[in-house]
This record gives C-alpha cells, structure tokens and sequence, in this order.
C-alpha cells in the first residue's frame, strides 16, 4: 500500500522538535559517508515559463529513499489560480524500491529549512543568547522563528521586513502561540541587529540587507534566503569576519551568493569555510570556541533534509492513522 499525504495531513504530524532531532541525524549521516545524495537536477519548459528541480537522496542508516520535485512556474497565480512553487515528494521502500508515500513538499520544505537553521543555532549560538532578530515575513519565515525558539531561550524576537505595517502586524500576531518569547517589530534594522546574539535572514533581497559594522562580537548568524549566484543578504566584510559553517560547502559553490560574490571580488576564497554542518555534529570540528567569534551558518537546503523529514512523516501518519492508503 502507498500512503498519500495531503499539506494538513504533513501538519497534523510533523513538530519542529522532532524536525530538528532528524537534521541532526541526516546531517550525521551524510558528513560520515552514509548517505547518497546527487546534484538537484534542474529541468526547464520555457514556453510555460517553467523550472522543475529534481532532488534525490539515500540515506543508509535511516533507511530513507525518495525524491522531492520542486516545480517554479511563475505564471500560475496569475493564469491558474495555482502557487507559482509547490513540491511533492516520493518515498520509496528501500528493500523492494516500492513506492510507500506520496506526500506534500511545501510545509515539509518549510520545517526543514527553519529546523537546519535551528540545528545550527543549538551548535553555534552561545547558550546565554537572549535576542533574536528575524529578517523576512514570508512563507519560510514563521518555522525559523519556531526552529530557534525550540532550541534557546530567546526573550526577545525582533522583526525586520520591507512588508507593510499590516503584513508585518499579521505576521507578529500569527507567531503568538508558537514561539514564547517576546515579539517586537523594528522601526530600524541597524537598531535592531545592534542588540541580536542571533540573527536569521530568510529573504529574496538582492543586496546586502545587513552592515558588519551592526554586528556585536558573539554573534550567530543564519543565513538562509538568496541561494543564486547573483544574490546575496550579506556583505561580504561580514562573511570575512565570520567562522562559517555550511550546510554542504559543495552546493554553496554553485548557489551562494553570499559567498560566491565575496569570493570574485578577490576577498574571500572556499578555503576560509570552517566545516560542514554535520562535521560538527560528528565531532570532527569543534563549532564555537569563544563568546566572541561571530558565527555564520549558510543553508541551500539539500535532498537529504527533505528525505529524511519524509521517512519520519510518513511513520507517524501510519502511527495516528493520518492520510489515505490506495494502491497502485
């Protein structure tokens, strides 16, 4: 039998604590050797204006097998009343390659991407962090709010967007229950990011959206929207000054601008990157070594995060009897 799982089907199971306890052990596998994961692989329709990403991964040691298909067609509002992203993912049976499930990608995606930012920050945030500052009121947004008051004991969440007023009132009131702390809205962002021991960037912006001159000393930076080449939210006198962890430094090559600008411009080279998510986790790196050093954790977002997610998705929907069972 194989298991469909709509979007509230995927949110009746799915918890951020647990998201975060899979990461840990995804990112474990794939830094010891005991994950297949091939580069995503992108399929364009020009004539539709359309972009589909096929993103496969094994994870041995958990036994998850699958692929998540991204699709980006920017026309659909407009034409078909449909999402302009949506992703869907296949998981397979790995003794027999069978196909179990069938699930929804878009909130899955969501929580992955907030729980490797949350991950990272329960490795390199200093443990007396109080404040958390939020750039970006997207659809990304709300799980990394989630994911780094699941792991610290912020006080204090500041919000910075471009949104209007009301876009980012309505985001502040939808966080309420979800995380504990404090909710505020910045009227400036220097002033905001000036009080952060964590900073987490979920944007589309073009530009460098944050000054190093903001930034204290001790301070843990996510960096997780703008994965082109041509873009980037963060200055490169920032990326110079920090100890950086990726996600997988091999993936960042061909998507970070962030680093991928720096480096052009003659000011940074890949050898400055400190380790790999999962490095740390294994204890082949050590993280943070003092209160000082300004840390920085750049996410691309990989298939083994999605697949893994999945497997664990796909074990509590048949333990609480959630979606539907058809066969093919």
């Amino acid at each position: 039998m194989t298991k469909l799982l709509s979007k509230n089907d995927v949110m009746k199971v799915l918890t951020m604590q647990d998201t975060i306890e899979i990461l840990e052990k995804a990112f474990a596998d794939f830094a010891s050797g005991n994950a297949n994961m091939p580069q995503r692989t992108p399929i364009t329709s020009p004539e539709n204006n359309g972009l589909a990403l096929f993103m496969p991964a094994y994870l041995k040691g958990m036994g998850a097998l699958g692929a998540k298909i991204v699709t980006v067609y920017k026309d659909n509002p407009a034409k078909f009343n449909l999402p302009n992203v949506m992703g869907t993912i296949l998981l397979l049976d790995e003794k027999t390659g069978a196909p179990i499930s069938i699930m929804d990608g878009g909130f899955l995606t969501a929580m992955r991407t907030g729980g490797a930012a949350g991950l990272a920050t329960k490795l390199l945030a200093r443990k007396d962090s109080k404040v958390h500052v939020l750039f970006g009121t997207g659809g990304m947004a709300k799980t990394h709010a989630w994911a780094v008051d699941c792991v610290s004991q912020i006080e204090k969440l500041i919000l910075v967007s471009i949104d209007s007023q009301e876009k980012k009132e309505a985001f502040k009131k939808s966080l309420q229950g979800i995380v504990k702390s404090e909710i505020e809205i910045a009227e400036r962002p220097e002033d905001a990011v000036k009080q952060a021991d964590i900073v987490t960037l979920i944007t589309s912006a073009k530009e460098p959206i944050i000054n190093s001159n903001w930034i204290l000393p001790g301070t843990h930076i996510n960096g997780v929207g703008s994965h082109a080449p041509a873009m980037r939210e963060i200055d490169t006198d920032t990326i110079v000054k920090s100890k950086v962890v990726c996600d997988f430094v091999d993936a960042c090559k061909s998507e970070a601008g962030d680093f991928m600008i720096p480096v052009n411009e003659g000011k940074w080279s890949w050898d400055r990157v400190h380790a790999n998510l999962g490095d740390i986790i294994l204890k082949k790196v050590v993280g943070r070594e003092t209160d000082d050093e300004i840390t920085l954790f750049k996410s691309v977002g990989l298939a083994i995060q999605d697949i893994s997610t999945a497997l664990n998705v796909y074990n509590k929907a048949i333990e609480q009897n959630v979606g539907v069972d058809f066969t093919f």
